[in-house]
């Protein structure tokens, strides 16, 4: 009963984890789509940044594990500091306001560019993990598929409304990150 237990906590804690990183392909898919984007462009958006979303944590998981391996038991506390750095820099960036930058998505280096912008949160939260041996391959696929369908949610939302959404969305999923770095540091 209590392994079946650990293993739900742990889904759910790499789900939620998921869905934070997730928030920032879906709050700039949401300004994207707002430009109006064709919906062959929105699928291949979404492939590309869920291939990101599970490439970089992996680095960042053997990045992390090397390093975890380094510093024995300073490693979680390393990991949950930087956990709550990541969430305190998504929250500022949120609510400082500054415009993204407009990529062009129908070039293959704006597509790549626009990727790697959301999927760079995912390295360093790929760090962390590494560093406490979780499940890799049930963590980078939950990131892949799930900042691949928040892509998707994020682009077809822009079409439709407005941009209200973004920057709260960016600021949520620094909480969720804040939240368990603190967790990690306890």
């Amino acid at each position: 009963m209590w392994h079946s237990s650990l293993e739900w906590g742990q889904l759910l804690t790499i789900l939620i984890m998921a869905v934070a990183l997730g928030l920032d392909a879906f709050s700039l898919g949401i300004g994207m789509g707002m430009k109006g984007i064709r919906l062959l462009d929105i699928l291949k958006i979404s492939v590309v940044i869920a291939l990101f979303h599970i490439v970089m944590p992996l680095i960042g998981m053997f990045t992390g594990h090397y390093v975890g391996s380094l510093l024995g038991n300073v490693a979680s506390g390393a990991g949950g500091c930087l956990l709550i750095l990541l969430g305190a820099h998504m929250v500022y960036s949120s609510l400082k306001g500054e415009e993204a930058a407009s990529f062009d998505h129908r070039t293959i280096w704006g597509l790549l560019v626009f990727a790697l912008s959301v999927s760079v949160d995912s390295f360093s939260v790929g760090v962390s993990l590494g560093m406490f041996a979780s499940d890799i391959a049930l963590t980078v696929l939950a990131f892949g598929a799930v900042g691949g369908l928040m892509s998707v949610a994020g682009l077809l939302v822009g079409r439709r409304v407005g941009s209200w959404v973004g920057e709260y969305g960016e600021a949520f999923g620094g909480l969720i990150l804040l939240a368990f770095g603190i967790k990690f540091l306890l």
